[in-house]
Order: structure tokens, then sequence, then C-alpha cells
């Protein structure tokens, strides 16, 4: 087990337990730019180590009541057959001896830069859901909500099998534009339900493909979870605009440099 691997699951988990966010956002391009990890390996690993952690909040959101279990059935209509013709997509291209390194990079350098314009502008995007004035958001609310939301859970599912990105922030923004009448606490809680599914789906079909590094997986997992629980009660001590900023800096930038 790499000690340093461990720290960088210390350092995700910290954020994680801060902000929320970050998990994939983070983990993946800090194993590409930071250690050098393929980029298939980088996603797979991620994708396992996701299911495995968001797992832990799943059975409170439960207990509690927050999870609305009907949106998720609905995003995962979509997300999970998106998810598994993504991995055949990626399958094929490796039995063409094609290397898709270049696009997994494009995907996630696409998926964090959506992510960090969504964190700034999350409070406008929450706004412009629940005015009722625009012709478009009402007839989306009345008719065509369960529509949108499977349309939305394909893009989600592609996007987080080629990035391993997508399925925390970007899921939260569709589901805050499409039931605007949800709390806070039931976006999150269903996202987080969703997640777990597609990221289990989308990361077994890595190991398929031979894209996992358990090893690795191992070590970031034994970082995390004391990280988690350290970045949650540090998190409450900081203003939640101040911290989404910083994030979503932090994921602009490195959106960026996977582009160069």
């Amino acid at each position: 087990m790499d000690f340093l691997f461990t720290i960088a699951g210390f350092l995700v988990g910290f954020i994680i337990g801060m902000t929320g966010v970050g998990g994939g956002s983070l983990m993946t391009p800090i194993l590409v730019l930071g250690f050098s990890i393929p980029p298939a390996i980088a996603v797979g690993t991620d994708l396992l180590y996701a299911a495995i952690t968001k797992s832990v909040g799943v059975f409170a959101h439960h207990k509690h009541g927050n999870i609305k279990w009907k949106v998720v059935g609905l995003l995962s209509m979509g997300s999970i057959p998106a998810s598994i013709c993504s991995i055949f997509a990626i399958k094929l291209l490796n039995n063409a001896n094609i290397n898709y390194d270049q696009l997994i990079l494009s995907s996630l350098s696409f998926a964090m830069i959506l992510t960090a314009i969504f964190l700034i502008f999350r409070s406008q995007w929450h706004k412009l859901s629940k005015n009722e004035h625009f012709t478009f958001v009402k007839i989306l609310h009345k008719k065509y909500t369960n529509l949108f939301t499977i349309f939305a859970g394909i893009l989600i599912g592609a996007l987080v099998t080629f990035s391993s990105v997508g399925a925390g922030v970007i899921g939260a923004a569709f589901l805050f534009f499409l039931y605007p009448r949800f709390k806070t606490i039931e976006v999150v809680a269903t996202d987080l339900a969703h997640a777990i599914p597609i990221t289990a789906i989308a990361g077994i079909g890595h190991a398929n493909l031979g894209t996992v590094d358990y090893i690795l997986l191992f070590s970031l997992i034994i970082g995390s979870l004391p990280g988690i629980y350290l970045g949650s009660q540090v998190g409450n001590l900081i203003p939640d605009e101040i911290m989404r900023r910083i994030l979503a800096g932090m994921l602009l930038v490195i959106g960026i440099l996977l582009m160069l």
C-alpha cells in the first residue's frame, strides 16, 4: 500500500467532508496529474471508490426519509443503460487498439469545468428553476419532468462512465432545476442514492475491462474515511459560499490544465 495514495485519499476525503462534493472531481485528476496513473485506471478505480464511500451516507438519508426513490428510479432508467453502452464503447475502442485516454481526459476536463460553473452559479440556477414566468420552465414542470429526468440520467450515466465525474454536483444541478420544490437535503440525498448504482455499475464495467487497481483502491479508502470525518467537523466552521467558490476555482484550473 503506497502511503502517498493514502494521503491523497485523506485530502480528497477532507474536502468531501467540508463541501459535500469533490470526490470524482478531484480524485481522478490527482491520480492522473499528480501520480501519472493512466486515465482509464484512474477513472475505473475512482468509480468503485465513489460507490463504496457514498454508500455510507445513504442509509442515514433513507432512515430520515430524505430520498425520493421515484426520482432515483427515473434517473436510473437513463443512466444505467447509458453507462452500459459507454462501457461497450470503451471495450470496442480497446479491442480496436485505439488509445482512448485522450477521450477520457477530454470528458474529465469538460465535466470538471461544467461542475465548477454549476458551483459558482448554483443559487442563480436554483432561482431560475422556480421562475414560472418562463414558458419553458412552466411547461417543463407541468408535462415533461419525468422525461427530462430520464434524459438527465442518460447524460450523467455517460459522463460518469467516461470521466467518473457528474454524479455529484451536475446531478444535483439537474435535480434543483427539475424539482424546485425539493428541499436541499432531499436533492442531496436523492442525488447520492442515484450515484451509488451508477458508479458501482460503471466501476464493475471498468473492472471487467481490467482498468481498476485494487491496491490503489484500498489505499484511497483507508485515507478517505478519517478525512471525511475531520472535514465534516471543519466544514461547519467555514461559510458554505466561501468553500464553494474555492472548490469551483480549483476545479476550473484543473479542468483547464487537463485540456493542455
